[in-house]
């Protein structure tokens, strides 16, 4: 179905839809946030047959959803990615993937939290081994920083992704916070991975705070808590969608479920906290993680 075959042309919903056409297109552009470029990979990835991968990655390219990108020039081979049209249905997918996780797969209850042998811990857990797709997100001081390593090999980082940490008297938590299973334990594992920082830094890892708060809001939060290390904003969600990252919506915001991922030198997932059980004790936990995974680190903190 295309978008000529929508009669209501002023609503945005049915004009989306003739874009997007079937489930097929919203699976592609799934797998191409997250890294999944190629038409072979495409192909293997989603199990579609090649004419039907063909002419919905056309109708794509044709709509402005994806662009093609040469990585060959004999024979022509084209990376798929998102183009700035594109990237704004990374929300879509995200609250597609939050409705179906709370509504089909859950029982319709809202947490900030997820449980050992759920869908969502099966998914973050395949994590592991895959590379982090192109995405920038913006710091506590609004600089962007650029997450994959695309250019050459960086550090080992812990991105430890939270629901969100305000300042005393700051107008961020929502109504009811507080009840909802896993809000709490954002400003204590911030300080827990603070008083860890210097045993990270010994070790040569970057520890970074992420939630979908904006960048002023995790500034504030900063100066109060003296952080020693910079939190990054994921408020477009492009972390979330991509990764297909456990969330909740509170206060009319799509927050992030508590996660935390290891990175290695090359930008590759090697670890994966979730769930995470004690926010006390999870930077002390990615310690002995980190010792295990870089050849057993002497602890010189």
């Amino acid at each position: 179905m295309r978008r000529e075959d929508l009669a209501d042309e002023d609503c945005g919903i049915a004009q989306s839809l003739g874009v997007l056409g079937d489930w097929w297109t919203f699976l592609i552009v799934r797998d191409v946030a997250g890294g999944v470029t190629r038409f072979d990979a495409l192909q293997r990835e989603l199990g579609i047959s090649r004419r039907a991968l063909t002419e919905r990655l056309a109708g794509l390219v044709a709509d402005g959803v994806l662009s093609k990108e040469p990585y060959s020039t004999r024979p022509p081979r084209h990376d798929y990615v998102l183009t700035p049209k594109g990237q704004g249905l990374l929300p879509v997918l995200v609250a597609l993937q939050d409705w179906g996780a709370r509504h089909v797969l859950g029982d319709g209850s809202v947490s900030a939290g997820i449980t050992a042998d759920s869908a969502e811990s099966r998914r973050v857990g395949e994590l592991v081994g895959h590379a982090l797709p192109p995405i920038t997100l913006t710091r506590h001081d609004g600089i962007p920083v650029g997450l994959s390593v695309s250019s050459g090999p960086g550090s080992w980082t812990v991105l430890f992704c939270m629901p969100g940490a305000w300042a005393p008297a700051a107008q961020g938590y929502s109504p009811g916070w507080g009840e909802i299973p896993g809000a709490a334990g954002c400003t204590v594992e911030a300080m827990a991975y603070a008083a860890q920082h210097a045993a990270f830094a010994a070790r040569g890892v970057v520890v970074h705070g992420v939630s979908t708060q904006r960048p002023d809001q995790q500034a504030a939060f900063a100066e109060h808590a003296s952080l020693p290390y910079v939190l990054l904003s994921d408020e477009d969600v492009a972390l979330a969608g991509a990764l297909r990252l456990p969330t909740f919506r509170a206060g009319g915001v799509d927050r992030l479920k508590r996660v935390t991922l290891v990175v290695d030198p090359a930008g590759v997932v090697r670890a994966v906290q979730a769930p995470v059980t004690d926010p006390a004790g999870s930077a002390v936990e990615m310690l002995g993680v980190l010792d295990g995974l870089m050849g057993g680190v002497a602890n010189s903190a």
